[in-house]
């Protein structure tokens, strides 16, 4: 099992905040709000040690520091959010939204 420690608690809203973010620009061109990135950070650091651990079992018992849980949080995440784009499309939609016409003439 991979051990993340990046600090405490605060350091793990951090890491997750950045590493959705991150994972939200890349994907959607934006992030998902501050708490939508947390969340997301966080899911993909549990998804990204599952994966880095299928993939890496030397690192297994490893404790990984600030940067590196930051890394597999940012890999998980953007794994997560680009599943997330390909099931649920951009988030755009193809709609005009009343008024619209209007405006453009």
């Amino acid at each position: 099992m991979i051990i993340f420690n990046p600090g405490g608690w605060i350091s793990w809203i951090i890491v997750g905040l950045l590493a959705g973010w991150l994972a939200g620009t890349l994907t959607r061109g934006r992030g998902f709000g501050c708490l939508g990135d947390i969340l997301l950070g966080l899911v993909g650091a549990f998804l990204g040690g599952i994966v880095l651990g299928f993939f890496a079992p030397h690192l297994a018992g490893t404790v990984l520091g600030f940067w590196e849980t930051l890394l597999v949080a940012f890999v998980g995440a953007f794994v997560l959010a680009l599943i997330g784009r390909l099931i649920g499309g951009s988030g755009r939609s193809n709609r005009e939204w009343p008024g619209q016409r209007r405006l453009q003439q």
